[in-house]
């Protein structure tokens, strides 16, 4: 299996998740401006809420993705107040035919004060384990 890890963050939280899924798969996590180049069995892309949507930089990149070199992406992040971006992400994905993974990881992240100090140390050991189950 090959990887690639790829991110969006405003507040670091979803940067955090994406190098513990990272180290995980043995790749280096990178922002979304840094393309997918090379042929990726699994894209684990990290994302979440911002104004009840995922950003239009998200959605751009999503958009971008070669579906000869993407097999599937698999939803990664953290929210305040809101849960899964999954959908937001696969109505993006299905434009470009590329399939979306069933399994996602999500968990709480900071904001304003909200939840303070996640994800933490729990939450990134989890997000490791998910993506170990990726690893044949």
């Amino acid at each position: 299996m090959t990887f690639a890890v790829r991110y969006y963050t405003k507040t670091g939280n979803t940067k955090r998740l994406a190098e513990s899924i990272a180290a995980a798969l043995g790749v280096e996590a990178l922002p979304i401006s840094e393309p997918v180049s090379e042929k990726v069995d699994y894209l684990f892309l990290g994302n979440s809420y911002y104004a009840f949507n995922i950003d239009a930089e998200v959605k751009e990149f999503v958009r971008s993705l070669d579906k000869n070199l993407v097999g599937k992406i698999v939803n990664f992040g953290s929210a305040a107040m809101l849960n899964s971006t999954y959908k937001k992400v696969k109505a993006e994905a299905d434009k470009v035919g590329i399939s979306m993974d069933e399994k996602e990881f999500h968990c709480k992240g900071e904001f304003k004060g909200l939840h303070k100090g996640r994800p933490n140390d729990s939450d990134m050991k989890a997000a490791a384990e998910f993506a170990k189950g990726y690893i044949i």
